[in-house]
């Protein structure tokens, strides 16, 4: 991986911080921030708590490599133990499929039968689903998650989230968040697909082919289509696009002897070079989208967990703990 000058002032600050380690759940939200950041314009610094230390925005835009490079970092953190490696059988093998037969069958099927959206209101929430297994690789325990969202349209009103089972209140201040969940911000995404990736890493500024992006910037845009398809609603063509946009990034592969946390079989999509371990998952004969499969660390280093989650129900409600 290339080094980057440091940045000074705020990662400086970020070093010397002594509170307790994020943990997980925290240092995923914080990722989320960091490269929603690269879309904002720049706002006037504000002091660093410990819950928003990482969200890089408050203090100004961060460049692509740097942003990526701190990822890695965060995403890698085990709160200052030593981290446990999972065992060599966890990482599943090179697949012969093509990246490109997979993301265009996933982006046929999503034209022909995906679930069209309806447009939901800003006082409204969108509520989601989704099945957690997690595993911990030392031991084989298996441990089963519902997780639930209720998350606020305009962001003016709080949102209701689980990780792991833990019930978490965010936001109500209207900060930006990435996927946007306000449906005019989504609507002016392009639905075509290399558009849709340059919007992504660049807000749209830049006219350089996919091809030619650096390691860096095909990271951040496998993360980023990566957490928009994780959004369950999307405008019509938007998720067709963004699959057909991921098979443009270099760097992507496929991977066999996947299973979601259903238990179907399927091929994975990942960026082993940056997010060892982390891929989407699409059924093996119909290229339809499955899940996503993820690892983590513990706090204190010594545990691995493999997660596998799917969504299993999702839809536009009124109010927190409606169900659709």
């Amino acid at each position: 991986m290339k080094r980057h000058t440091p940045m000074t002032d705020e990662l400086d600050r970020l070093r010397e911080w002594e509170e307790p380690a994020l943990d997980d759940d925290t240092r995923h939200r914080a990722r989320l921030r960091l490269f929603a950041a690269m879309n904002e314009e720049p706002r006037a610094a504000r002091p660093l708590g410990r819950r928003t230390v990482l969200r890089i925005a408050a203090t100004g835009v961060v460049t692509a490599a740097v942003a990526t490079t701190l990822l890695v970092s965060v995403d890698g953190g085990s709160g200052g133990g030593q981290q446990a490696e999972p065992p060599a059988s966890s990482s599943p093998n090179v697949a012969n499929v093509a990246v490109a037969e997979v993301l265009h069958g996933a982006a046929d099927w999503e034209r022909r039968h995906g679930k069209r959206p309806a447009v939901p209101r800003d006082d409204q929430f969108v509520y989601s689903k989704r099945i957690i297994n997690e595993t911990e690789t030392r031991t084989g325990k298996v441990r089963s998650y519902t997780d639930e969202m209720w998350s606020s349209v305009d962001g003016s009103r709080r949102s209701l989230s689980m990780e792991l089972g833990k019930e978490m209140w965010e936001g109500g201040d209207g900060g930006s968040v990435w996927p946007p969940r306000k449906w005019d911000e989504l609507e002016k995404l392009p639905t075509d697909p290399e558009k849709l990736v340059s919007a992504l890493i660049s807000a749209g500024s830049s006219e350089r082919p996919v091809s030619s992006y650096d390691d860096g910037e095909r990271a951040h845009a496998y993360f980023m289509v990566g957490e928009l398809l994780k959004w369950p609603l999307l405008p019509e063509g938007l998720r067709a696009a963004a699959y057909e946009g991921l098979a443009l990034v270099p760097g992507v592969e496929t991977v066999e002897g996947v299973e979601d946390s259903a238990g179907r079989s399927g091929v994975g999509i990942a960026f082993p070079e940056r997010f060892k371990g982390r891929f989407l998952i699409f059924d093996a004969k119909t290229y339809e989208f499955l899940g996503f499969r993820d690892e983590r660390i513990s706090r204190d280093g010594t545990k691995t967990y493999i997660q596998l989650s799917h969504t299993v129900e999702w839809g536009v409600v009124d109010k927190v703990r409606q169900l659709p």
